[in-house]
């Protein structure tokens, strides 16, 4: 799949949101309330303190969304983080793989010196995959974190490296 990565602007809002949505009710990767409405999500995901990204098909179909951010603010702003969403039916075709290191560039280019995960879940291994391919090491785990609809408690990760 050929994709082309640019900044979000307020016209992707729906676009968004169908990517949104399903992940947050399903609450299965994210530690964000599956409740969420539909305003306080991509007022989360599109806030003034992050630059949001999309993953556009050739055809110009939104098929992915990340955001960059500082990690923390003051003596923490130098390390960046990410979050990621893709698309329901595009798993497994490199979209999140593009974002990715889309991703990585754009840290490297705000003047980031590291990118951290803070809550990764451990169920979700398709991520740690990626992560790991792409040089994040795992800096601990925090067993229980995240309570899983279907599997029940289980560990988070903090994920980083350099960049």
């Amino acid at each position: 799949m050929t994709l082309g990565i640019r900044k979000a602007v307020a016209a992707d809002e729906e676009a968004i949101w169908a990517i949104l949505e399903p992940v947050i009710r399903a609450g299965e990767t994210y530690a964000l309330d599956p409740a969420m409405s539909r305003e306080d999500t991509l007022s989360y995901w599109l806030g003034a303190d992050r630059s949001t990204w999309v993953a556009c098909t050739a055809e110009g179909e939104i098929v992915g969304t990340y955001y960059l951010r500082a990690n923390q603010a003051g003596g923490g702003a130098h390390v960046a983080n990410c979050g990621y969403m893709v698309a329901s039916g595009t798993h497994g075709k490199g979209v999140g793989r593009t974002m990715a290191r889309h991703s990585l560039d754009e840290a490297r280019h705000a003047g980031f010196s590291a990118m951290q995960f803070n809550f990764v879940i451990a169920s979700n291994t398709r991520a740690i995959a990626l992560w790991e391919e792409l040089g994040f090491a795992t800096l601990a785990r925090v067993p229980d974190a995240f309570i899983h609809p279907h599997k029940g408690p289980v560990d988070a990760l903090v994920m980083h490296r350099r960049l």
